[in-house]
């Protein structure tokens, strides 16, 4: 099935009929994901045998997951670990790059790049009168390529030093195009030990626009934030509770890059009298998200770079990128019988898979995957 729709998706010399559908196009792969899924996991549910659940249902791994009741021992439909995203997955490579700490260290960036609709890979492919949002099959292609050539960049030209081991997730958030998170542990020599390595490595400052134009827009266009807090209480990141924005911004201005006490360094945002205007709010050096200029100018997106200053921020890193959609399930069990306990059955009421509103149009999201295998 995964192979039949891959190929009526394709972009041909001729005009895809299905292509043209815009925001029906969108809906049409939301329906093919979630039918290609539900086989798959329908598949896993009447083939427990072949998947040798009886491995799974042992007494220590009932009681390792929360089963302490003797009568429902081997009462389990299994969701094995070789279903992409499923729990056990997210759980096996979380064990995995925890394993890959312990043998090569902390990692020391944390980099994440998001998908720029305005890329004019996708600008010149799109037919008259279609949008970005209208075309999500060329939105994922485009970020792939995109991604493999920030890869390429990282692993092997070594751009910002040479990479030890690395881990990587790419999300397709609800509010968002697609992007991907990056967690690199360098080389000993290449590690950053103190503020001027870091200031070579993450920058957090608004660039001359004298000096360099170019880059000046860039900065302007994908890295700053906001504006939020009093000049705008209505943004998304925005904590109704503490009326403060969640990424603690704006910063506070430093002369100098210093350690902080959380697992971030205080980047260097000289007080230089130098803003911009952005959404009618006038910013500065406050409001920029750290980005490195290399990859930024290479990449014409946001691109954001951050160090990873402290062991602290090992397990919270890991356990972000692999945490998987956001989801809230609560299940009760009858007193009386036995239940059979179904994991598949609980993912997939727990599985989000929709197209949103977002910049005047519609995002498909988190179902084109199966098309860039």
């Amino acid at each position: 099935m995964r192979e039949y729709y891959c190929c009526k998706f394709q972009i041909r010399s001729n005009d895809n009929v299905i292509l043209l559908g815009g925001r029906l196009l969108q809906k049409f792969v939301v329906d093919t994901y979630i039918k290609i899924e539900t086989s798959r996991l329908r598949f896993y549910e009447l083939n427990q045998t072949k998947i040798k659940a009886d491995l799974y249902q042992g007494i220590v791994d009932c009681v390792n997951v929360g089963e302490v009741q003797p009568s429902r021992v081997g009462q389990r439909v299994v969701f094995p670990e070789s279903f992409i995203r499923g729990p056990c997955d997210m759980r096996q490579r979380f064990l995995d790059v925890m394993a890959l700490v312990q043998d090569d260290g902390k990692p020391d960036i944390f980099l994440t790049m998001t998908c720029n609709p305005k890329w004019p890979e996708i600008l010149k492919d799109l037919l008259p009168g279609h949008i970005a949002q209208d075309r999500p099959d060329l939105v994922t292609r485009i970020f792939r390529a995109k991604l493999e050539d920030l890869k390429d960049q990282l692993f092997h030209k070594k751009i910002l030093g040479f990479v030890r081991a690395y881990v990587y997730v790419i999300e397709f958030q609800k509010r968002g195009f697609s992007h991907a998170h990056f967690l690199t542990i360098m080389r000993l020599d290449d590690k950053m030990t103190n503020p001027d390595h870091y200031d070579k490595i993450v920058c957090a400052e608004i660039p001359d626009p004298a000096k360099y134009p170019e880059m000046h827009q860039l900065v302007v266009q994908h890295m700053m934030h906001g504006p939020c807090g009093h000049l705008r209480p209505s943004s998304p990141c925005m904590q109704c509770e503490s009326k403060i924005s969640r990424f603690r911004y704006p910063r506070q201005f430093n002369d100098k890059t210093s350690q902080a006490e959380n697992s971030y360094p205080l980047y260097r945002r000289r007080n230089i009298g130098r803003d911009v205007n952005v959404r009618g709010n006038t910013l500065d050096n406050r409001w920029i998200v750290p980005y490195n200029p290399k990859l930024l100018m290479m990449f014409n997106c946001h691109i954001n770079v951050e160090a990873c200053s402290s062991i602290t921020s090992v397990k919270y890193l890991f356990k972000y990128i692999y945490k998987g959609h956001d989801k809230q399930i609560m299940h009760i069990d009858p007193n009386k019988g036995q239940s059979i306990i179904n994991e598949i059955k609980r993912f997939q009421d727990a599985c989000y898979v929709s197209r949103r509103r977002q910049c005047g149009g519609f995002l498909a999201l988190r179902f084109l995957k199966f098309n860039l295998m």
